[in-house]
């Protein structure tokens, strides 16, 4: 079905997790997912996407769509959250599948009204932005930005990369339900379960949408696109008004430097355990849209580093409420003493 080796530096790269498993098609513009010069190195302005300019950044919190919730709060085009984290959140799963490429198990339906929070409920409240980054509604996500990229771009809006439970709360809603809509894993709300593509690789046996060539890396990105516009997706918004978080585009979160259990799903034969690991500065959240993907809002891949970029990850900005200033470091960057990140 899937070429396993590409499948292994792909799809399998990203997905893979060290916690067991527990559990939205329009062509990009070539400006929004502009390719940096290797997936490895720290980004900074040489390798910022051409979008990165004054007027872009301009764009980005001018023209997107603002939401009813927390106007005086917010800035335009982002969400107040104002409510409870839940630290460690029980799920049951009814019906399940075995995802063979991937090797997870993929919960389609839990009992609904099942979350049960078996951890501490933290109060927490912040903006976030309504959709990835540009957090324009038409416009695609960017793609191909690494960690240090996205906090870049963050920091020039006078905001910081998400956390991973702001993103999870988000999604979450007061609920606390799996999947933004609900309790039934539905691609066709959340863009997902689409056939995977194999990326092809360079002579060097690197990715080609990495390539130095920007003209064949973005061509390479154009062939293997497969998601949607932000906002295009009705349904696929959460009960706080967040939209498109599980599927269509993956996103980077910023690490909380955390090594406790952060949720468990009951399953017919046991139980299915989340980990949170403390390793990078960043983790990975949501699932993109290809096939054999979780496509739900709490569990996070935490093996990629800070150099990681990907055809299909993107990212979303947060920002302290109530005209407070944000701090654009993420949490492990606070508690080593990094004084910036140089935006």
């Amino acid at each position: 079905m899937l070429d396993r080796n590409a499948l292994a530096l792909g799809l399998g790269l990203v997905l893979v997790s060290a916690s067991v498993v527990v559990s939205c098609a329009s062509h990009p513009s070539t400006a929004s997912r502009a390719v940096p010069s290797s997936s490895a190195a720290l980004a900074d302005s040489s390798l910022l996407p051409p979008d990165a300019s004054a007027s872009a950044v301009a764009s980005a919190s001018a023209t997107v769509d603002p939401v009813a919730a927390g106007p005086a709060a917010c800035p335009t085009g982002m969400v107040l959250i104002d409510g409870e984290y839940c630290t460690d959140l029980q799920l049951t799963c009814k019906k399940s599948h075995y995802a063979k490429a991937n090797k997870k198990t993929v919960c389609t339906e839990f009992e609904e009204g099942s979350s049960v929070c078996t951890g501490e409920k933290v109060p927490r409240r912040y903006c976030i932005d309504t959709y990835e980054y540009p957090n324009q509604k038409g416009s695609n996500p960017e793609v191909m930005n690494d960690f240090p990229a996205a906090q870049k771009k963050c920091a020039a809006l006078g905001k910081r990369v998400c956390t991973e439970t702001e993103w999870t709360m988000a999604c979450e809603g007061p609920s606390y339900k799996p999947y933004p809509y609900g309790w039934v894993r539905d691609p066709e709300k959340c863009r997902g379960d689409r056939p995977y593509k194999n990326p092809k690789k360079q002579k060097n046996g690197l990715l080609l949408t990495h390539s130095k060539d920007k003209t064949a890396a973005q061509a390479e990105i154009d062939r293997l696109w497969d998601a949607v516009p932000s906002g295009s997706q009705p349904e696929c918004v959460s009960d706080y008004g967040v939209f498109d978080m599980p599927g269509n585009a993956d996103e980077l979160a910023a690490s909380e430097g955390s090594t406790k259990r952060y949720g468990t799903m009951k399953v017919k034969g046991g139980v299915d355990v989340l980990n949170a690991q403390d390793k990078y500065d960043n983790v990975t959240t949501g699932g993109p849209w290809v096939e054999g993907v979780r496509n739900q809002c709490r569990p996070k891949i935490y093996t990629h580093d800070e150099g990681f970029s990907y055809y299909y990850l993107s990212f979303r900005c947060c920002a302290e409420p109530d005209g407070k200033p944000t701090d654009p470091r993420a949490p492990r960057q606070i508690k080593r003493g990094v004084k910036s990140i140089d935006p």
